[in-house]
């Protein structure tokens, strides 16, 4: 018998614009229980979220297979309105909370309490008041279910993150006939003391019941609070397991293990001291991303990787130091100290920037190809332009000789060099990326997320393609959420965790100890290196 579950969700597959992002994924939830969905970036926990919660996201890119069965019928939840009808309620990592309303109209939020007045008894009911003395009770009972201490009339804007949160989890446990909480990150933007804090709450939340779904990538508060745990890998169900029969490292393991394909380079380096990047203290103030005093050296002539979860600061480093998110620390490139916030002399001193935003970022899209691959280097180094005086113009034919040249050598597939990048694939929309930063002829090479959003067998061209530079003398600092492209390329790979670095490993280091640095767990085991 089945009866016992408040959820089942059975057969979960979803593809998006035919990548498979789920397969088969099977869940069962049982009333007031804590149930942890782990898993690496890309695992497919949030598409899975999405289904339950009704997402537009979902529906809007040809819907699910599988079906969802809630108190013991099978439901079609096909918006979040109807995912709260049915008593879901999602915390979601990214407050959306109004910060110039209290804690009160946060929490009421839609579900205001009305009272008559002497208007609305004369001209109808459209001309009510609020009833602020219900609502601030009805905001009050729920902030001491979670033994949080805050005036529920203050503002949200200026209070403390961690106090944001619980404003957050006090909106969804408020309303009426809640039965399941969808827990998303809750404590990554917490300091230690909160998360703890919030951990007691959520026992407290099951107590009455409710079911809480924890999304989370700290181990640790998995093993504290979970009942059930669901680890995820590639849009695949790995494991089911019951907290009181694993533990931290077998949950690591399970969360990366997979089979990693090397691509044939040099084994044979000779390393020194030389280095060509050295990181010192340095903040970065990318939203989302943020550094905070990460302090990192590149060898010169290696591939270094920069591996971590979602919002943990990786993507914050590259973007930092080419200036384009405010950024403070030292940083020195070849021995010299490189000027911050200032993209041009970051070009100036050798460096270049693959974006992991190359549609936003790194690319012109209704421009051509050969002008995309160029204007870099038109811009910040005066190549390509020919001088009359005081004047310059494009050197058409230069432009044109080389651009050939790039789409020969990185095999861009394309009708040619006036081609609109836009009408690109996006695997060809990435090799004019690399050309254009080629175009610099940099010392070192920043790339971000390189196979984001590429079919598999561009992602292999674009690796190889990474592996040749370096062979060729170029040294390239690579920042991926894909853990196995890392080790497959990668000379070392650093892990993020919380904008600093956790640790630096080898690529043939343990699937365990990648698991646990990525999961903020400083007790690794075994590992070959840390330097």
């Amino acid at each position: 018998m089945v009866d016992h579950y408040l959820l089942q969700m059975r057969g979960m597959s979803k593809s998006y614009y035919g990548t498979q992002v789920l397969k088969d994924i099977e869940l069962a939830l049982k009333p007031g229980e804590i149930h942890a969905i782990v898993g690496e970036n890309g695992a497919g926990k949030s598409t899975l979220m999405n289904i339950l919660f009704g997402m537009s996201v979902i529906h809007s890119t040809g819907g699910f297979e599988g079906e969802i069965v809630f108190e013991g019928q099978r439901v079609d939840i096909t918006s979040p309105q109807q995912a709260m009808g049915l008593g879901i309620g999602m915390v979601h990592q990214e407050f959306m909370l109004l910060p110039n309303y209290t804690i009160t109209e946060n929490i009421k939020l839609n579900r205001e309490v009305l009272k008559d007045n002497l208007f609305s008894r004369l001209f109808g009911e459209r001309l009510k008041s609020l009833d602020m003395q219900v609502m601030n009770a009805d905001a009050r009972r729920a902030l001491d279910s979670l033994d949080v201490g805050i005036e529920e009339y203050v503002k949200v804007a200026g209070l403390p993150v961690g106090h944001m949160q619980f404003v957050e989890i006090a909106r969804e446990i408020d309303k009426t006939q809640i039965k399941l909480l969808v827990f998303d990150e809750p404590t990554a933007m917490l300091a230690e003391s909160e998360a703890v804090h919030l951990l007691r709450a959520m026992e407290r939340i099951t107590q009455r019941g409710i079911a809480i779904l924890f999304i989370t990538h700290r181990l640790d508060e998995v093993m504290e609070v979970a009942e059930n745990i669901t680890v995820l890998r590639d849009g695949r169900l790995v494991a089911l397991k019951r907290a009181a029969e694993t533990n931290i490292y077998e949950l690591a393991e399970l969360m990366v293990g997979r089979k990693v394909e090397k691509l044939a380079r040099r084994t044979d380096k000779a390393w020194d001291d030389t280095m060509a990047l050295s990181l010192r203290n340095l903040v970065v103030d990318m939203p989302g991303e943020v550094v905070k005093g990460l302090d990192l050296d590149v060898r010169k002539g290696e591939i270094l990787g920069i591996g971590g979860l979602a919002g943990q600061g990786k993507i914050g480093i590259a973007n930092g130091v080419m200036g384009l998110y405010p950024c403070r620390g030292t940083v020195l490139v070849n021995g010299a100290p490189l000027p911050l916030n200032n993209t041009p002399a970051s070009i100036q001193h050798g460096l270049a920037f693959l974006s992991e935003d190359r549609r936003g970022v790194g690319l012109l899209l209704d421009s051509s190809t050969e002008l995309n691959i160029v204007i870099p280097a038109v811009h910040n180094q005066d190549k390509f332009l020919r001088k009359f005086g005081p004047f310059s113009q494009l050197d058409d034919a230069a432009i044109r000789d080389y651009a050939l040249k790039m789409i020969r050598d990185l095999d861009i597939r394309c009708t040619g060099p006036g081609q609109i990048v836009r009408r690109l694939s996006g695997g060809n929309q990435q090799k004019v990326c690399i050309a254009r930063a080629l175009a610099l002829n940099p010392d070192v090479l920043f790339v971000s997320e390189p196979t984001r959003g590429i079919d598999v067998g561009a992602k292999r061209l674009v690796l190889e393609m990474l592996v040749r530079l370096n062979e060729q003398g170029m040294t390239i600092v690579m920042t991926s959420s894909e853990l196995a492209e890392l080790r497959s390329v990668c000379d070392r790979i650093a892990i993020v965790s919380a904008g600093k670095i956790a640790g630096i490993l080898q690529p043939d280091d343990s699937d365990v100890n990648f698991g646990l640095l990525m999961a903020g767990q400083k007790d690794r085991q075994g590992a070959t290196s840390y330097v």
